[in-house]
């Protein structure tokens, strides 16, 4: 089974990284706004639905795909 996660592991992250990055584009297209997406610390950001929904598909594969890596670095 650590096989198998060891080998999901990497499309999660760089999958979940790429959805991500393809939300952002969509918003920075749909706003014109692409400071916004520079300037991440400060909340400009005004998602619409489809956007935000996309945006939280992507961070949650890279997150899981940090837990899977501290279960097999740590807990396997």
């Amino acid at each position: 089974m650590n096989y198998y996660l060891a080998a999901m592991e990497p499309f999660l992250f760089w999958g979940g990284l790429g959805i991500y990055i393809i939300s952002l584009a969509m918003y920075g297209t749909r706003s014109g706004d692409w400071k916004a997406i520079i300037r991440f610390w400060e909340p400009l950001l005004k998602l619409n639905p489809t956007e935000f929904r996309i945006n939280r598909i992507g961070l949650s594969g890279m997150i899981l795909a940090v837990v899977i890596r501290v279960y097999l670095n740590f807990l396997a």
